[in-house]
Order: C-alpha cells, then sequence, then structure tokens
C-alpha cells in the first residue's frame, strides 16, 4: 500500500529539469530553503498534531548555568529535550569541531527522563563524542552562545527595553550549533528504530527536531537571566523577535562528503524538489488566491534579501545582483498577468535570463504556494534501496551507460595537475573530512573516493581494452579497483540526480557549494560564508514559538524578516 503511493506520488513528471541542468555546483550552492525542506516539514506536521511542549524541569541559577527538561509527544512517541548549560572561559570558545568544550550541551531522550538519566547526561553530555550513552539518546548536540548578541538581549531586557532591531536582524540568534549528531553516533539510538513506518521517515526529522528544541531553549535562558538581573524592570523579549530569532548553526567540511556518500538520498532529495518544480510550472491556471499570495510573497522575498548580509565576497557580490534582479523580476508578478496561461511557466523561463541565485529563487517561492499540489512528496525524501552491483551487464552497456550520464566526466583531462589537485582524507585526529592538496602535502593514500569523475574516467579507459559482450563480473576479475564506480554508474541508470555533474578534486572546486546545497534542503538560510569550506547559516529563523504549534497559519515562515515575521 505505501509502495503503490510513493510510486503515484513520486512518479515522472513530464517538465522536470534534466540532472545536467541542476546538478552544477554553481546551481546547487543557490539553492534557497524552500516548503519541503526538512525543517518546515517538522513544523508543518507538528501543526497538524497540535504538538504541545511543556518545560517540565527548570534548575539554573541566576546566571543561566544548570539544566532544563522540554517534554513533548510527536508521531505517537514521548520525547524530551535534556539541556545542560554551564561556564566557559572565552578562551575556550570556538566553532571549530576540534574544541573540547561548549556553553551548552542537549540530548534528545527518548521517553520521559528520570533524575538518574539527567544527573547521568549531565556527567556524560559535556564530554559530548568522548561520552559513554544508552539507546534512549536519539540525538546529541552542543551549542556556544553568540556572546554579544545573547549579551546585549539580556541587559536590553533587564533594563525594561527590547534589543535594537538592527543588531536582531544583523546575526539573528542567540545561539549557534556546532554540531548535531544523529542515527546510532557515539553509542546513541539508531534512526531506523525510529523511522520506519511513521512521520519520522523524513530525513533528519529528529534532528531538526532538536535544533528546533535548543531555538527554544536559548529563548527562555535570556528571558531568565534577563529576569534574574534586574526582576523589577525586567520586561519579556517581544513574540515578534522571539519568532525572528533562529539557531545558528557553524558547519565545515564536514557535511560536505555526506553528498557524494549516499547517492540514493541525494537522487531522491534532487527528484522531489525537480518534481514539485515540474508540477508548479505546468499548472495551466492559478488561483486568485495563489496569485495574490505570490505577490505578498514577492515583497517579503525583496525585504529578505535586503537583510541578508555577509563579508564573503563572492556570496555579496550574489546578493547585489540579486537585488537589482528582484527589482526588475518583481514586475511579472502582477494580478493580471498571474492570471493568465501558463503564468508561472512565462515567469520561470523568464528567470532563466537571470542568475543561478535568482532562479533558484524563484523556484523556493513557487514551491511555497503549491501545498496542495507537493506537500505529499515527502514520502519520497527518504532512500530505502542502496547502490547495487549488476555483474551480468556487458561491457557494451556499461560503456553506454557512461557516455549517455557522464559524459561531463569523460570532457575533464585528467592528465593536468589542476584537474586533480585536490584530495579528500579524513583526519585521524577528529574523524572529519578534510581537502588536502596532491601535490605539496602527504596523504594521498589516505585519500576518500570522492573523486567519482576521475574514477568514471579511468574506467572507461579500462573498458577500451575488453570485448563488448564481456560481462562485468568477469572485467572485474582482471580490475576489481573499479567495483565502487561501476556500482555508481549502474546505480545512476535508475537514479539519475545521484552525481553531482562536477569535478570534487579540481583545484578550483568549491566545497561551499555542497554545504549550502544541504543545508537548503535542512531549510538553512541567511548563507554568510567564512571561506570556501565552512559557513554560518540560521535555522528556524521566522518559525511558531513551542506555545504556537496550534494554528495553521503559523507555518508561514518562508524568508522572514522582522517586519513580516
Amino acid at each position: 500500500m505505501v509502495i503503490e503511493k510513493k510510486v503515484q506520488l513520486c512518479g515522472p513528471q513530464p517538465n522536470i529539469r534534466k540532472p545536467s541542468d541542476v546538478m552544477k555546483l554553481e546551481r546547487m550552492g543557490s539553492f534557497h530553503p524552500s516548503r519541503l525542506s526538512f525543517s518546515r516539514i517538522l513544523i508543518r506536521k507538528m501543526i497538524q498534531q497540535k504538538t504541545r511542549i511543556s518545560c517540565t524541569r527548570w534548575e539554573m541559577d541566576e546566571n543561566g548555568f544548570g539544566d532544563a527538561v522540554y517534554q513533548l509527544n510527536l508521531f505517537g512517541k514521548d520525547l524530551a529535550l535534556i539541556a545542560f548549560s554551564n561556564f566557559l572561559e572565552t578562551s575556550q570558545r570556538t566553532d571549530r569541531v576540534i574544541a573540547s568544550a561548549w556553553d551548552t550541551s542537549f540530548a534528545l531522550f527518548y521517553g520521559v527522563p528520570s533524575i538518574s538519566d539527567i544527573e547521568r547526561l549531565k556527567t556524560q553530555l559535556p564530554f559530548q563524542e568522548a561520552g559513554r550513552y544508552k539507546n534512549t539518546e536519539l540525538v546529541l548536540s552542543r551549542a556556544n552562545k553568540s556572546v554579544r548578541m545573547f549579551e546585549l538581549v539580556a541587559q536590553s531586557l533587564s533594563e525594561g527595553k527590547q534589543p535594537p532591531s538592527e543588531l536582531i536582524n544583523d546575526i539573528g540568534y542567540l545561539m549557534r550549533t556546532t554540531a548535531v549528531y544523529g542515527n546510532g553516533k557515539f553509542g546513541i539510538d539508531d534512526r531506523k528504530n525510529h523511522s520506519d513506518l511513521s512521520d519520522f521517515s523524513v530525513p533528519f526529522q529528529l534532528e531538526m527536531l532538536t535544533v528546533y528544541l535548543i531555538r527554544g531553549f536559548s529563548l527562555d535562558l535570556v528571558n531568565h537571566v534577563a529576569k534574574a538581573r534586574n526582576p523589577k524592570k525586567f520586561v519579556p523579549l517581544d513574540k515578534k523577535i522571539q519568532r525572528y530569532i533562529g539557531i545558528g548553526n557553524a558547519t565545515g567540511l564536514g557535511m560536505a562528503p555526506f553528498l557524494v556518500k549516499h547517492p540514493v538520498l541525494l537522487n531522491n532529495w534532487f527528484q522531489v524538489r525537480e518534481t514539485a518544480l515540474s508540477r508548479m510550472i505546468d499548472l495551466a491556471e492559478l488561483s486568485k488566491e495563489k496569485a495574490e499570495r505570490l505577490i505578498e510573497l514577492t515583497f517579503r522575498v525583496k525585504a529578505f534579501i535586503n537583510s541578508w548580509n555577509t563579508d564573503d565576497d563572492r556570496q555579496k557580490k550574489r546578493i547585489d545582483i540579486l537585488k537589482a534582479e528582484w527589482v526588475s523580476l518583481i514586475n511579472e508578478f502582477n494580478l493580471e498577468k498571474l492570471l493568465k496561461i501558463n503564468a508561472l511557466k512565462n515567469i520561470f523561463n523568464i528567470s532563466k535570463n537571470y542568475s543561478t541565485e535568482c532562479q533558484e529563487l524563484i523556484v523556493s517561492l513557487f514551491l511555497e504556494v503549491g501545498g496542495d499540489l507537493i506537500d505529499g512528496l515527502d514520502l519520497c525524501l527518504e532512500s530505502t534501496k542502496l547502490p547495487m552491483l549488476y555483474p551480468k551487464m556487458r561491457v557494451h552497456e556499461l560503456a553506454d551507460l557512461i557516455k549517455k550520464n557522464f559524459s561531463w566526466a569523460l570532457k575533464i583531462d585528467f592528465s593536468l595537475k589542476e584537474n586533480q589537485s585536490r584530495f579528500w582524507y579524513v583526519s585521524e585526529e577528529k574523524l572529519e573530512p578534510r581537502l588536502g592538496n596532491r601535490y605539496e602535502q602527504e596523504g594521498q593514500d589516505l585519500e576518500r573516493p570522492l573523486d567519482i569523475a576521475r574514477k568514471v574516467y579511468s574506467l572507461h579507459a579500462d573498458l577500451g581494452s575488453f570485448h563488448d559482450d564481456m560481462i562485468v563480473a568477469e572485467f572485474l576479475m582482471k580490475h576489481p579497483e573499479h567495483r565502487f564506480i561501476i556500482r555508481r554508474i549502474q546505480t545512476n541508470a535508475w537514479a539519475p540526480y545521484s552525481e553531482i555533474h562536477d569535478n570534487l578534486i579540481d583545484e578550483h572546486c568549491k566545497p561551499i557549494d555542497m554545504l549550502r546545497c544541504k543545508l537548503s534542503f535542512f531549510g538553512a538560510s541567511k548563507f554568510d560564508p567564512k571561506s570556501d569550506r565552512w559557513v554560518r547559516v540560521n535555522l528556524f529563523q521566522g518559525a511558531p514559538l513551542k506555545n504556537e504549534l496550534n494554528d495553521q497559519k503559523n507555518d508561514d515562515w518562508w524568508m522572514p524578516t522582522l517586519e513580516y515575521s
């Protein structure tokens, strides 16, 4: 029954964009959050269930140090966020993964935690990776305060006034997570124990829930600290400002290889996104309600773009271009034009003359008004099928697949140093991915298989020495080193969005594009690169507060600004 529904929901669309159009790093690095981002899916379902979140324990001193517990029931499961806040020396505060101390640490707990559970985790959680955990722990996380933001907000509230809107807009969060670990890491429970036949089957729902609860904790904490400083003058943080405050996240290279290591999952994410877009641009007629909603959202987007700041030269130029383009493109969004036949298709075609940043923003805009057509696609985001080797395939069939689907890889000249100057490896110290220079650093013997294009190129060259009718199994007896890439090529035949159409070991490759792509699927916004290898973003900015999950209208939080939150 479930399989039949998935086929119906996720079947091919007539006007879906091709992998060769969308699987390029430049485009992937231009994605924006959308209605089908994991955080949006989570909040929408929490609202549908009218989820109630209760703070059942608050043991914090006047400086905001101590522990707290938030309890809820979601998808029939009792869950709790257990939070610990500690004093941290300024010299120890860093967003780098090699840090060993944090302002706060958290666990998403399965069930109702006892005092002994809290005491156990009070000892273990501050150690994070080095701690010892049980299968009652589903997600681990840690976060640091944005010291300037947290202190200024707390001091303002203690003096009976709201914090300045300029600072709120400039930073947009009180804390930022530096890691969110799930799926069995470090001895916690496996995701599969909670995803089968449940709404948690959508990817990263447990992790997104953890981050959302941390956001609520950060708001409670700043109010608590402010009130403790001056109970008589204290005023709580304005609800509008609270909604606009999200949770920051600092993410580096550790996230990038995920997109290569999980090809079927990548395919499903893209196929869902492109299917949703296709359904929208295939709409012959828009209702007046949808048309008016689009017009309203274009002005919100304009305000959002104007509030998006970064010091990164590359991204700043892209934002400046986007601002100018949006002013021009917004003229297409008037009621008369939107009520004409094929209005969305026309606008989509016009957007092709603009930057990829603008084109992909149009994609997210269209999806925002298409809930009735696309929301069910979240059932198709998960992958239950793994890449498989088909040993009976003939050599000529494999060669044909390469020419058909990997021609982009065959065009790269790997005899040139610049086309293979990088190599990916895993740091022994922290078990985190790193990117090295092949001609300046040691460690090539530890290279991880992210050089997909080079492996395809090498395989294609070796295939030319074998008879067309030989089966793959015989070929692999002579060349077992090609087993990995053959399996990926065969998988790509039925999962066409499973490969990034770029050379990931090229000296000009920008991992930041891979980070932004994945973070957009999470629902992150305000992308602020700090180099081409790490970025700061904001999650759940504009989302309803934990006591506002009882009204469907509160799901309207895409592209928030203080004006529209």
